[in-house]
């Protein structure tokens, strides 16, 4: 028998058990985008590293969130996602502070690189952790709605408050400071997820043993090949944000360096790309459950992204820094990034019984794509110049909308799945 469905308590895919644990990673998010929207500029302009230093920074942070990423989901699944992400919580703060003290203050490069690269662990694994508790305790109708407020608190935080915030405080107690205030942040959201959050999350059976963690790692690995659509879902969620991760480390320098516009103005523009997926990923985890989820990724991410990557860039690059007319590029992209929504669904979906472990190759794909989006810069942009890195940038979309054209999964899976395991144990009864 089927589990009733409450519409009082499940509005649009939000479940009442996991409110503060989107709250969470809203104060999360702002702490770790806090430096997001000014650090490449402010280590090349103020602490005069070369421009392939920063971009090799940002490439091995990449990396290393990557494996972090896929880490997270096993580990959640394993140990539970309260316990990872409180860890991950403590980790962040001691090496962040590793990262302003010991690299940053010290004008130390190495320094500045292993602690970066080590706090890259900490996000992933607090925010992809969540994802996993999300794919046990939202309601199972509603998952890509429930995603949908994920990713817009996640909006929230890196994007609204982490790319605003620094242009009302960088003025007043510079960039050190303000990076510094970041602790704070991340510290709220891991006291509510800690104590606050009390949704459904994966059973824990016996001892936890690095043999069996070992056991669950290997089978994870093997699912794509045994399931080429995992694999297929994999390969968008690297090309979804493959341009926002390249725009970080290319625009902070070109929009104020080589187009014209003020630092605050730039601050701006970027807070507003979140700002729009405040919205978006409300919207497309919506109407991905109404409309299909693949067909959401093929029309409005892959070919809006496409035509988004190069009016964020060329727009501007041709009429100047003028911030209302530059808007138009950042809104498309907001809009356009978010509708890949959908695969935060779809990839549970693909594995009812192994949902925590598809999420695994879900977040291990979110990571890839913040790394191949920095790699691209790192070997591109001295040698095609923004504009060709930005085509190159576009063309990715193209190859994630062919595609979707051999993407197929049923969106009713999970709700089966939740049905026949509920007749199974009634049955055991």
């Amino acid at each position: 028998m089927a589990a009733p469905h409450s519409p009082a308590r499940n509005f649009m895919g939000l479940s009442k058990a996991l409110i503060w644990g989107y709250v969470a990673i809203a104060f999360f998010m702002t702490g770790d985008g806090l430096e997001q929207a000014f650090l490449s500029d402010y280590l090349v302009t103020t602490q005069g590293f070369s421009t392939s230093q920063v971009g090799t920074l940002f490439t091995v942070y990449g990396f290393i969130v990557a494996i972090a990423a896929f880490a997270s989901g096993v580990l959640a699944e394993y140990y539970t996602p309260k316990r990872i992400m409180g860890i991950a919580t403590i980790g962040w703060i001691v090496f962040h502070a590793g990262f302003l003290f010991f690299g940053i203050m010290a004008h130390n490069y190495p320094m500045m690189m292993l602690m970066y690269a080590i706090r890259a662990i900490a996000y992933p694994l607090f925010v992809y952790g969540f994802v996993v508790w999300i794919s046990y305790a939202a309601p199972q109708n509603k998952l890509s709605s429930a995603m949908g407020w994920f990713w817009a608190s996640y909006s929230v935080g890196v994007g609204v408050f982490g790319s605003y915030l620094p242009g009302l405080t960088i003025p007043l107690i510079g960039e050190v400071t303000t990076m510094w205030a970041a602790c704070l942040f991340i510290a709220v959201g891991g006291l509510l997820a800690y104590f606050l959050v009390d949704g459904k999350g994966p059973e824990v059976r016996g001892p936890r043993t690095m043999a069996g963690l070992m056991h669950v790692l290997r089978h994870t690995i093997s699912l794509p090949l045994r399931n080429p659509q995992l694999g297929y879902g994999m390969i968008q969620r690297v090309i979804n944000q493959i341009s926002l991760y390249a725009f970080i480390v290319m625009l902070p320098i070109v929009f104020v360096r080589d187009i014209g516009f003020e630092q605050g103005e730039w601050l701006s523009l970027w807070g507003l790309v979140y700002l729009v997926t405040i919205v978006t990923n409300l919207m497309w985890g919506v109407l991905g459950d109404k409309i299909g989820w693949i067909r959401t990724v093929r029309w409005f991410g892959s070919i809006g992204m496409f035509v988004a990557t190069l009016v964020m860039y060329f727009v501007p690059a041709l009429v100047g820094p003028v911030p209302w007319i530059a808007a138009f590029g950042v809104i498309l992209l907001g809009i356009a990034i978010a509708a890949y929504v959908p695969l935060s669904a779809l990839m549970p979906a693909l594995e009812p019984k192994h949902r925590g472990e598809a999420v695994a190759l879900l977040n291990l794909s979110a990571g890839l794509s913040q790394f191949v989006g920095s790699l691209l810069v790192t070997l591109l942009w001295g040698w095609l110049g923004t504009a060709g890195t930005v085509i190159v940038l576009a063309c990715t979309y193209l190859i994630g909308f062919g595609l979707t054209f051999v993407m197929k999964v049923d969106q009713d899976a999970l709700a089966k799945h939740a049905v026949a395991s509920a007749e199974s144990a009634e049955r055991a009864r």
